[in-house]
């Protein structure tokens, strides 16, 4: 070591100040946080964590350390298998016109389809969600993104109907919600059917929340894809 040797004495005998302290204690807390995160959350929800433990500290002390321990949260995976808009359909009426509240359960419903990565390749993955308990209701997977996919995915939740219910299904304008077997199936089950409008993701902003979600805090890298198959034979 190219140091003088009082220095070091002086170095070595100099206690460790208050503000190192804590910093210390205040790492032991955001590895603990981290750890529960399964290494997902990043140093703001962090920080909201340390804020429910009654910790009041500085985000961008949060941020600082963690970054000095080497401690980064995962983002969403941005790349997607590639798809283009088709053609417009015919449209059916908003119902909901972003009002996402039920008053019972197996009242109102929102579907979507969104694509995860696997081990295996791509995969989508197809939702029904009920607004009431904002549980999955119906769910299905497959490499395609097809009408029979979201139909699958459909008759799982009608399973959970009496035979005179009536439901309103909300969906975005894809071309598998407006397809004639996917309107077929939700004639025969009594399922009014409702649409966002065209290019507005907010119209269906339940859904998006939930694969947001999902992506973000369950599903973000190769590493966590035990929790997602867990996920799904939980559903």
């Amino acid at each position: 070591m190219q140091v003088h040797r009082s220095g070091y004495y002086q170095w070595l005998n100099q206690p460790i100040s208050d503000r190192e302290l804590e910093n210390k204690e205040l790492l032991i807390q955001i590895k603990d946080a981290f750890k529960a995160s399964n290494g997902v959350y990043g140093h703001r929800n962090i920080h909201k964590d340390l804020k429910e433990l009654g910790i009041h500290v500085n985000k961008k002390r949060v941020a600082r350390l963690m970054s000095e321990a080497k401690l980064y949260g995962v983002g969403t995976y941005k790349r997607k298998p590639y798809s283009k808009p088709g053609p417009a359909h015919k449209a059916y009426p908003n119902h909901l016109h972003q009002c996402f509240i039920s008053a019972k359960p197996n009242d109102t419903w929102v579907s979507d389809i969104t694509y995860i990565r696997t081990h295996e390749g791509w995969i989508y993955l197809a939702t029904v969600i009920d607004l009431y308990s904002r549980k999955i209701v119906g769910w299905a997977t497959g490499h395609r993104q097809t009408t029979p996919l979201i139909i699958k995915a459909l008759k799982m939740a009608v399973t959970r109907l009496a035979k005179d219910d009536k439901i309103i299904l909300h969906s975005d304008q894809g071309s598998q919600y407006s397809s004639y077997d996917y309107k077929k199936v939700a004639k025969e089950h009594n399922i009014i059917l409702s649409m966002s409008r065209r290019g507005n993701c907010y119209d269906n902003a339940v859904a998006e929340s939930f694969f947001k979600t999902l992506k973000k805090e369950l599903y973000t890298t190769p590493k966590s894809q035990d929790n997602f198959s867990r996920f799904l034979i939980h559903l």
